[in-house]
């Protein structure tokens, strides 16, 4: 009985599925920079490109047997991918940046302990 408990601690810990949950939905956002890759940035950027280059199909590109063609179009995904992600996290820092709390003023044992270094003070102790 003490492995279940463990592994139910485990399971259920917060830790545990924030990442499974920040897994899946990094999966679900990759398909949409994929697509967004795929079906905005290529058609609207990358293919005119290549036609002024005169090549058609990106991952058709080589040059004596060496298809690099596909590996552009892979860094071209990365890059992609790591912008969006970068005005993603810039725009959630911004919407949770918290302000920081004014400094608290003196507690009434520092109020009393002033008041005292004062009075000694005054009296040249």
């Amino acid at each position: 009985m003490g492995f279940l408990k463990e592994f139910k601690e485990f399971a259920f810990k917060g830790n545990v599925i924030d990442l499974a949950v920040g897994v899946i939905i990094g999966g679900a956002f990759g398909k949409i920079v994929s697509s967004l890759v795929a079906d905005v940035i290529t058609p609207l950027l990358l293919t005119p490109a290549l036609k002024a280059a005169g090549a058609d199909d990106i991952t058709k590109l080589s040059w004596n047997g060496v298809t690099y063609g596909n590996f552009l179009s892979s860094v071209i995904s990365f890059l992609c991918i790591a912008m969006v992600l970068f005005w993603i996290i810039k725009g959630a820092n911004r919407i949770s940046k918290k302000e920081e709390p004014a400094p608290a003023g003196p507690t009434d044992d520092q109020k009393l302990l002033t008041e005292i270094r004062d009075l000694l003070k005054s009296k040249n102790i």
